[in-house]
């Protein structure tokens, strides 16, 4: 006789013990094959915000609200890419924290994944961001596409260090909320509906992402050296003081990977576990 095929969502607690298995699967994976996922996992965050780039382009006559969730639907592809395509993406790896409190990872497990996924996260966006300044699509639409990349790369630059970890909290709550609704899917469809609406949400209300935004400031960085392309643009040009690479690293990438960390592994991860795991027996 047949199983029975379900086609029920997994119940919270199901999900709760998916998601500790999930982390000791990642935590195990050899150093090559972790890095290559990674890399393709900061490629792909990278699709999604030059979608995100794209489609906020030339949106300055649509209310401040319309124009950020057009942009957060267009960067939801990349989260969708990494959970559907399969791939390792730093921010939603601080899941791995359930495994580890229930003593199933070790800290050097979870801290060398983090460590390999971070840094291959960093040169796949970067190299993307790069690959994407040699096609000069940034000169689309009259420039309008360039001038939002330099304009959201300046903001970036331009937060305070405490309002850039209250930021990312906020972002990586999200996306690990994001991850955590997947492990209740049984399809594809389940997966990508239960990404789009916690994404679209952190990019609309402006939150900020380690990943995304090693894609987003570099583009940025490297589109400012473009001095002929700037000049033509005459009064149109933006204003990009803040944008440095010291300001990338200092006042963007350091205070917002300390935020994921805290609304990822923190906020959701620990949470969960505290929920649904913490009575389970321990190895």
């Amino acid at each position: 006789m047949s199983a029975e095929i379900n086609f029920d969502a997994f119940p919270p607690p199901g999900m709760a013990a998916k998601a500790e298995g999930v982390g000791v699967k990642k935590a195990g994976l050899d150093l090559l094959t972790m890095f290559a996922l990674a890399i393709l996992a900061g490629a792909f965050i990278g699709v999604g915000a030059i979608f995100a780039t794209t489609v906020l382009a030339g949106t300055s006559t649509l209310p401040y609200g319309v124009a950020r969730l057009l942009g957060g639907l267009a960067f939801t592809t990349g989260l969708i890419l990494v959970v559907v395509g399969g791939a390792e993406l730093f921010t939603g790896n601080n899941l791995i924290i359930m495994a580890f409190a229930s003593r199933k990872v070790s800290l050097g497990g979870l801290l060398r994944n983090w460590g390999i996924v971070y840094v291959g996260n960093f040169v796949g966006s970067i190299a993307t961001a790069f690959i994407m300044f040699l096609s000069k699509q940034y000169t689309f639409g009259s420039g309008a596409i360039g001038i939002t990349a330099l304009s959201t790369g300046n903001a970036k630059c331009s937060l305070t260090f405490i309002q850039a970890i209250a930021l990312g909290i906020m972002c990586n709550a999200l996306v690990c909320m994001a991850v955590w609704l997947c492990f209740s899917a049984r399809s594809t469809t389940d997966k990508i509906l239960s990404i789009i609406p916690p994404i679209a949400a952190f990019v609309a209300a402006g939150f900020e992402h380690s990943v995304a935004n090693m894609y987003f400031i570099p583009v940025s960085l490297f589109i400012s050296t473009d001095s002929a392309w700037l000049t033509s643009l005459g009064d149109k040009a933006p204003k990009f003081a803040s944008l440095t690479w010291g300001n990338f690293f200092l006042a963007n990438l350091v205070p917002v990977t300390i935020g994921n960390i805290i609304g990822g592994a923190v906020m959701v991860g620990l949470v969960y576990w505290f929920a649904y795991l913490r009575t389970q027996p321990r190895p």
